[in-house]
């Protein structure tokens, strides 16, 4: 009798390290372990507890912004002004409270609602023209870019805005968006916990309620979740628009960190954003993804730039290593994903 032959040796990985390792955050989790122990080794002040605390602050404030993008990128679609859309809504709130001489609270809502109309706008133009959002966030990239210069220049005379840190109801703020707790002796900024708040909501959403149902189907194919019922006008208007809140939140932060925003910086970071989204396994093509891997993914960041300081590094190697480091991540997923999927 002839012997059976035995099973190819991927249909003997057990069934429950396949769904593991199809999850989009486990290449990004490894990445971090990682670079993590690489900089615990080569840098001994990045094992300290305040060294972990500015870790978390530098990926707080590119993970707010990557939950929002990566969200937008689940739904098939993604950002280039996210970048620049975070100085507009910073240069909106200073110069409303200080020329008109209002509550810095009023110069924070008219930027709020000028964030979300930028995301609306962007949301629209994509539907109604079917244009690709590269082409629709592009264009308005280069337009705030312009309009944060010009209009700062002939407002203020300067290229920056003038500080708020005197005006009323800046403590308030300031206790909003940017204040210090203290906890265990180690300094803490309140970023890191609004980041992980809008990342488990976030998170919720995605996975827990219709609406992140939806933003599947519209990533995954438009057509055929239209076909379905599924509202794609609306779903991208508001992707769109969660991006602008998110833009508004970071620029409040900048803001009442700094008191003055410069009115060119932002160029460049929407590509931060995005890197931070497609380590944690998020795809370009949409319609896949997850918020805990471009959480690790944020985090993943933070730890280069600020391991690389630590380590006393030529930091004009910075863009190099994190460069190398998304296309590492990036093929480390693809193959992670091969592996999930092989019988």
């Amino acid at each position: 009798m002839t012997a059976a032959a035995a099973p190819p040796a991927a249909s003997r990985t057990p069934a429950a390290l396949r769904r593991a390792l199809a999850r989009p955050g486990t290449g990004a989790l490894a990445g971090a372990a990682a670079v993590y122990l690489l900089f615990w080794i080569v840098a001994p002040p990045f094992r300290q507890f305040d060294s972990l605390a500015t870790v978390l602050y530098q990926s707080s404030t590119l993970g707010i912004m990557a939950v929002a993008v990566a969200l937008l990128m689940i739904g098939g679609e993604f950002d280039l002004s996210a970048g620049v859309a975070v100085v507009t809504s910073s240069l909106t709130a200073s110069m409303v409270a200080f020329q008109f001489t209002l509550n810095v609270w009023s110069g924070v809502l008219a930027a709020l609602v000028l964030s979300l109309t930028i995301g609306a706008f962007n949301g629209f133009l994509l539907v109604r023209t079917r244009l690709p959002s590269f082409l629709v966030t592009l264009a308005t990239f280069l337009m705030l870019q312009g309009l944060n210069i010009a209009i700062t220049k002939a407002v203020t005379g300067n290229v920056a805005t003038d500080s708020i840190s005197d005006m009323e109801g800046f403590p308030a703020a300031e206790a909003v968006f940017s204040s210090t707790l203290t906890i265990g002796g180690t300094h803490l900024r309140v970023t890191v916990l609004w980041w992980l708040g809008f990342a488990a909501l976030a998170s919720w959403v995605l996975l827990r309620t219709r609406f992140g149902s939806w933003v599947f189907a519209v990533g995954g194919d438009a057509a055929a979740a239209r076909a379905a019922g599924v509202p794609v006008t609306f779903v991208r208007v508001t992707l769109f628009m969660t991006v602008g809140f998110a833009a508004w939140f970071v620029g409040m932060h900048h803001l009442f960190a700094f008191n003055t925003v410069q009115s060119g910086g932002g160029v460049g970071n929407e590509l931060l954003y995005i890197a931070a989204a497609v380590i944690g396994g998020c795809l370009l093509t949409g319609g896949y993804g997850s918020i805990a891997g471009p959480v690790v993914g944020a985090f993943l960041f933070g730890m280069a730039s600020q391991g690389i300081v630590y380590a006393d590094w030529e930091p004009d190697w910075f863009s190099f290593f994190l460069g190398a480091m998304l296309l590492l991540a990036v093929l480390f997923n693809l193959w992670i994903r091969r592996q999930a999927t092989r019988r």
